[in-house]
């Protein structure tokens, strides 16, 4: 076992993910010691926050969306971009998707997502690194609550809009500040239970998105 998966392990526990029990994940129940532990084991004062030990709730309404219609990804070349825990990549895997990727920039993401698809024995290809710019590979390409900060929406979403036209790309938004006004196709809605370590609220109301290309 690699340093990074140790530490996964040991600061997480392997629990059913909120809307999808189904799949099982390594989560934490507190924001503040593993944000902690991550800036020790990293000797950095300003780690980046552990965004991959939470199932977040654009990733659950979006994994809970696939599982009710595998029929939507069953056969497709999938991209689960900026992943997180994975959560939405292993129900695509699960739903008969023939390919799945999942990146992050976050390197400690990407040893969770190889866990969390080892847990459920779900055949994804976990990837690091920035690839906005890279030519579209996918057939449909999932996004979890991405548009939580200016910078990140600016760096994404040209991208995102460019691969629309060659692929469906699919924005999961529980009510961010930075969500295109235009150019989205609402097709689903879900109440998801959130915590307060992560959010204002005990429940957040996710729309999926089809984003149009530009």
């Amino acid at each position: 076992m690699t340093g990074r998966a140790a530490f996964v392990r040991a600061n997480t526990v392997l629990a059913p993910a909120v809307l999808a029990p189904e799949i099982s994940l390594h989560l934490a129940t507190e924001i503040t010691p593993i944000w902690q532990a991550t800036e020790d084991w990293l000797h950095a004062a300003e780690a980046e926050p552990p965004f991959w030990a939470f199932a977040w709730p654009g990733s659950a309404a979006l994994a809970r969306h696939v599982l009710d219609h595998p029929g939507l990804v069953a056969g497709r070349r999938v991209l689960d971009f900026a992943a997180g825990s994975g959560l939405a990549a292993i129900a695509c895997a699960r739903a008969g998707a023939v390919s799945v990727e999942a990146v992050e920039i976050d390197p400690l993401a990407v040893a969770a997502i190889r866990l969390n698809a080892a847990a459920n024995d779900a055949d994804i290809q976990a990837t690091e690194g920035d690839i906005v710019g890279c030519p579209c590979r996918w057939d449909l390409i999932l996004c979890g609550d991405v548009c939580y900060e200016a910078p990140m929406t600016r760096h994404i979403l040209p991208w995102l809009r460019r691969m629309a036209a060659t692929a469906e790309v699919w924005v999961a938004d529980p009510g961010r500040a930075y969500v295109p006004g235009e150019g989205m196709q609402p097709f689903a809605r879900f109440i998801v239970p959130t915590t307060r370590e992560l959010e204002d609220r005990t429940e957040r109301a996710v729309t999926l998105f089809r984003l149009l290309a530009g």
